[in-house]
């Protein structure tokens, strides 16, 4: 595996903690939810319903890295319970996942990144957070100009999602990859 750029060994850091769940590929994609938590929002916090986390596409053979605006949680809050009508918001839980190209199916379907196997997620729920895993659903979408769009999905805003969505579609026919490790960490300090 190449090293990210000379500056970024923090993303080597994330790397390195993920080798298993990355295994043979070249092209992952790595998500840290609060990047710009201090410069967008609210300080200190992680907002909803704003671009404040950021994704990085890389290509671990050449060194490849491109960054963008993001977000990885839902817009709302929607406290509920169990996972029938009821449900709580969801929110993705940090973690190494399997993604792969594909269609979100919301009011307009439209192209994006879908899970590849089930993930876990985090619900608002009437007592606080509870956990869930869901075995679709939590896709890396376009999101909305006004707002972030999402019900628990991963969004990119509408300026860069054409090129986001390229640039992976490019990485991962390049690569021969049919799946890739989405890596969703926190921001740290």
């Amino acid at each position: 595996m190449a090293k990210p750029q000379r500056g970024l060994s923090w993303l080597q850091d994330i790397i390195d903690a993920n080798k298993k769940a990355i295994g043979k590929d070249s092209v992952i994609l790595i998500g840290i939810r609060g990047y710009f938590r201090d410069s967008l929002g609210k300080v200190g916090a992680n907002d909803r319903g704003i671009y404040d986390d950021a994704a990085f596409w890389l290509n671990l053979s050449t060194g490849f890295l491109a960054n963008y605006n993001f977000n990885t949680d839902a817009s709302t809050y929607r406290k509920g319970k169990g996972s029938g009508s009821e449900k709580g918001m969801a929110q993705l839980q940090p973690g190494a996942w399997r993604y792969k190209t594909g269609i979100h199916n919301g009011s307009v379907p439209h192209p994006a990144f879908r899970q590849a196997g089930p993930v876990n997620i985090w619900r608002d729920g009437t007592n606080g957070q509870y956990e869930d895993v869901l075995q679709t659903s939590i896709n890396i979408h376009r999101g909305g100009v006004n707002g972030t769009s999402s019900l628990g999905c991963q969004t990119v805003p509408p300026s860069q999602w054409d090129d986001f969505k390229a640039t992976g579609y490019k990485l991962l026919k390049d690569a021969g990859q049919k799946t890739f490790c989405y890596i969703l960490v926190e921001r740290q300090g």
